[in-house]
């Protein structure tokens, strides 16, 4: 069969037809129309498939001004042979299509048991590379409505806080430097792909979507369409954006709160007279800040966090083991470092 070909420029300006700024996350839109991020390059994760797919062509079409900053990168996991070779090959023809410079990366060195935190630790490294050099950057990704579900009940699921129940973001501040958007958090992927079709226009379907190889696959097949079915009349995918943008509203009101007070000395030891009569959630966030600052966020457990945290709430002197000849010290009022000096034998 003859390879259709795609006026990509056209394609671009129907489905801005269709999917106009108003449809899309007023948090995002307002990022993109400020004045000071009109000179910031704009990067678009593109994978080829419907929502990624939706993102190149929308802010193609619907920010003219920014195309000569628009740039493009394609990550091939390597997990699908042939597929993945068509997929970078079709986000090619797009790139081309649209004027728009593309670089292209490959999994290399992929792990033998693959998860979707490793395929996703290798993209974000090749954005990494591939960003590096630019002094401000802001990264477009697909992520919509199904996916904030999904990432809900796959994180209630581990016990996750209001930091990771907020996610995805609409605007993630990665650092000074990077920023990510998600501007089609208030559409479904049905509205997209129907969007698409209707604007004829084609995209890549990944099959391993459909597998129940990941969680996430296996919450998209079986969890989320039983809760529809469950609480029938109810729109679970809206209402499971609503509750993300609640949840961020809290954690954001807490990190400001948790950011206000006078923490640390000088020295790095966290004042407990700070955070005294403070809630629970404040106290979790200055301490989490302490262990952050001494690089001991990887090396407690969650009880262990726990069991300090208690410690800090009942107040007086304490003593807890946080590594190899390494302690959390409560005393006078701050929560500091000891270290155990290893004397060494004489010979």
């Amino acid at each position: 069969m003859a390879r259709r070909l795609i006026d990509w420029p056209s394609a671009a300006v129907r489905l801005a037809e269709v999917l106009p700024r108003e449809r899309l996350h007023p948090r995002v839109v307002a990022w993109a129309v400020h004045p000071r991020n009109r000179a910031t390059p704009w990067t678009v994760a593109l994978s080829g498939g419907a929502d990624s797919l939706s993102v190149l062509l929308l802010l193609w079409g619907l920010w003219p001004e920014q195309r000569r900053r628009l740039r493009v990168v394609h990550f091939d996991h390597r997990l699908r042979g042939r597929s993945s070779m068509m997929d970078a090959r079709f986000c090619a023809e797009v790139c081309h299509g649209l004027g728009l410079a593309l670089k292209m990366g490959r999994w290399d060195e992929r792990p033998l048991k693959v998860s979707e935190a490793t395929a996703r630790a290798a993209r974000m490294a090749f954005f990494d590379q591939v960003l590096e050099r630019q002094k401000e950057s802001a990264i477009w990704f697909g992520h919509q409505q199904d996916d904030i579900a999904e990432t809900l009940l796959m994180r209630l699921a581990r016990g996750s806080g209001t930091a990771g129940l907020a996610a995805p973001r609409p605007v993630q501040a990665i650092s000074r430097r990077r920023v990510h958007l998600r501007p089609l958090l208030t559409l479904s992927k049905a509205e997209i792909t129907q969007a698409l079709t209707g604007a004829n226009i084609p995209w890549r379907e990944d099959a391993s979507n459909a597998r129940a190889t990941f969680l996430r696959n296996r919450i998209r097949r079986s969890v989320v369409p039983a809760w529809s079915e469950a609480v029938a009349g109810r729109n679970v995918l809206q209402g499971a954006a609503l509750a993300r943008e609640l949840i961020e509203e809290d954690d954001a009101a807490l990190e400001e709160w948790t950011e206000r007070l006078p923490l640390f000395t000088p020295a790095g030891a966290l004042r407990l007279a700070a955070i005294a009569g403070c809630p629970r959630a404040v106290k979790r966030r200055a301490l989490a800040r302490w262990l952050a600052q001494h690089q001991l966020v990887r090396a407690l457990s969650r009880q262990a966090v726990d069991a300090l945290l208690q410690a800090i709430e009942r107040g007086g002197a304490a003593r807890h083991s946080v590594g190899r000849d390494v302690f959390a010290v409560i005393r006078r009022g701050l929560l500091c470092i000891e270290r155990r000096k290893v004397v060494k034998a004489q010979r």
